[in-house]
């Protein structure tokens, strides 16, 4: 037996200075895709939310000043219709929604000078292992005319937002029947055309309560397909995304500029999540990312969000048509203003609500994200990344590194890596690219690509 030892150390010294990657290689990889999530994605009906786009018209005005005590008429009776849909949806589902008003009262602003209740709308289902991680689909209940401080005229608001809010309904029917390892959000966002106050309001809560929510996918005009520049395009989509946090600090900022992560904040890799989604299960639809956080010189209901540092986009038409945007109802000329049903293609609804679908399938389905990721490497011929598991990864199946070129707009490799901790990219020189880890699960789902450091932070 004596003669064996020195071999039995050495192999055993031969083992632990064996690079990690060797075992890890042979760890099998999760599936590359989600089965159901190709069939998520062709559920939404374009009858369904064409009928609910007319059911919010039909309550003339859903302006954030107007009626709240009719049943038929102004924004309190749309608020009380979404909440019945809802409402509904969970009874279909066993009661899997937990249906809830998020409200507050704003007053001595420019566009609500008088005590106004701003009330939003949210469903909530519940994850089966990592409950507290939220993804969040939200949509738009109010609308207006040119005057903003009108709250009487007819303000149809078809496709700006009764799309996106028809959109979040019908989400709701489509995921809630089936369970996520993380929890989903179904919003439905009030005082948005007034100074984006029901998200104001909602991050708020959000941060009193604890939610981790990882991303809004903030829908404001998901159903026309005309633009005034003349285009008709049914098959694009356009998601904007900021560059870096909002609330990033001075030191972060400085750091930020000797390691890079300008086009990597949480935001930004949760923009490349939604094109990847689209890639992977969806059919006829191109996702263009837009790199600003929204459209030139304007905002939109995902910046609030943004700005207490919960990554948000906005997903929307390609084209807009500004004839048919806070306009009052009327002829002139021989052009037609107004946001009316006439504006909206359901079909095109249907598509962009499936590509938020996709999205918080996977999401929802995945592990935890990667936490504390860092990355190092200077003046070495290897760059070097890791991170840490969070806990409630019981779908853990590992992870997948990533690398690209620094001028690429999109993650362009990538590899299975398996459950660990670090990962060496041999002769792999960190000035030349940008790195990232995601978790992958047993089914396949998969978070987006955390970038190193606070820039990247999820």
């Amino acid at each position: 037996m004596t003669a064996f030892k020195p071999l039995l150390l050495g192999a055993t010294a031969l083992m632990f200075t064996l690079p990690f990657q060797a075992f890890a290689q042979s760890q099998d990889a999760p599936p590359s895709e989600v089965q159901k999530i190709y069939d998520i994605a062709v559920a939404p009906s374009p009858e369904r939310i064409r009928s609910d786009i007319q059911t919010l018209v039909d309550f003339g005005t859903r302006h954030t000043l107007s009626e709240t005590e009719s049943d038929t008429r102004g924004i309190g009776a749309a608020r009380r219709w979404i909440f019945n849909e809802f409402e509904k949806i969970s009874a279909d589902c066993g009661g899997c929604l937990e249906v809830m008003y998020v409200s507050d009262t704003i007053e001595g602003e420019t566009r609500i000078p008088e005590p106004t209740e701003v009330v939003s709308v949210l469903a909530i289902q519940k994850g089966s292992i990592d409950p507290n991680r939220y993804v969040m689909m939200s949509g738009d209940i109010d609308s207006r005319v040119t005057d903003p401080l009108n709250g009487t005229s007819e303000s149809p608001g078809a496709n700006d937002n009764a799309s996106g809010m028809a959109g979040a309904i019908e989400a709701a029917r489509v995921l809630s029947k089936h369970k996520f390892a993380g929890s989903i959000i179904y919003a439905g966002l009030s005082g948005e055309e007034q100074g984006l106050f029901g998200g104001k309001i909602v991050a708020q809560r959000a941060l009193d309560q604890g939610w981790d929510i990882k991303g809004v996918l903030n829908n404001d005009m998901i159903s026309n397909i005309t633009g005034v520049d003349g285009v008709t395009d049914n098959s694009t989509a356009r998601v904007f995304s900021e560059g870096t946090r909002a609330n990033e600090t001075e030191e972060e900022a400085r750091t930020r500029r000797f390691t890079g992560g300008e086009v990597d904040s949480p935001s930004r890799n949760l923009a490349r999540y939604v094109k990847a989604q689209a890639d992977q299960y969806m059919t006829n639809l191109n996702v263009m990312m837009i790199y600003r956080l929204d459209r030139f010189g304007r905002g939109g209901h995902h910046r609030p969000f943004n700005m207490v540092g919960i990554p948000g986009v906005r997903i929307m038409e390609t084209h807009e048509h500004y004839d048919r945007q806070h306009q009052d109802l009327r002829t002139e000329d021989g052009i037609t203003y107004g946001d009316t049903m006439e504006g909206v293609d359901e079909t095109y609804a249907a598509k962009l609500t499936a590509l938020n679908a996709v999205t918080m399938a996977g999401m929802a389905g995945a592990p935890p994200f990667p936490a504390n990721v860092e990355a190092s490497g200077a003046v070495e011929p290897s760059a070097i990344l890791k991170w840490e598991t969070p806990a409630n990864a019981s779908n853990l199946a590992g992870y997948r590194v990533h690398w690209r070129l620094t001028t690429e707009p999109e993650w362009t490799h990538s590899r299975f890596v398996g459950n660990v901790n670090e990962w060496t990219f041999e002769n792999l020189v960190i000035d030349n690219y940008f790195f990232g880890v995601s978790a992958v699960a047993k089914d396949g789902s998969e978070t987006p690509v955390v970038f190193p450091g606070a820039a990247g932070r999820f």
